[in-house]
């Protein structure tokens, strides 16, 4: 897999329940959406973030990354306790300055 943005790096390897240093991966602005809802702001993003960490464990591995109109889609692995886990998802991140702007995960 080609290297990532240090933005991209640093939000697949922080552990979920550090919601700080996830935060910062964001601009002031950023938009999340996950699971049919929409996160925005970091304030939003770290309160989301913190309860995805509190209601699951689970593990995260990227697998592959491409570029696809104009987002990084990054493939990961991930295991836990939720429903339907094992299950590759695939996190598109657009990034501003040099931090991420938008992620869908699907």
């Amino acid at each position: 897999m080609r290297d990532l943005p240090k933005a991209i790096a640093t939000y697949l390897a922080t552990d979920p329940g550090d919601t700080d240093t996830v935060a910062h991966c964001f601009t002031e602005d950023a938009t999340v959406r996950d699971e049919g809802k929409t996160h925005t702001g970091r304030a939003a993003i770290s309160t989301w973030r913190a309860k995805t960490a509190t209601e699951y464990q689970y593990t995260s591995t990227p697998i592959a990354a491409r570029s696809e109109d104009g987002r990084l889609i990054v493939t990961a692995h991930v295991e836990g306790n939720f429903p339907g886990s094992p299950v590759d998802l695939d996190y598109a991140f657009t990034l501003r300055n040099d931090l991420i702007h938008t992620l869908e995960i699907s």
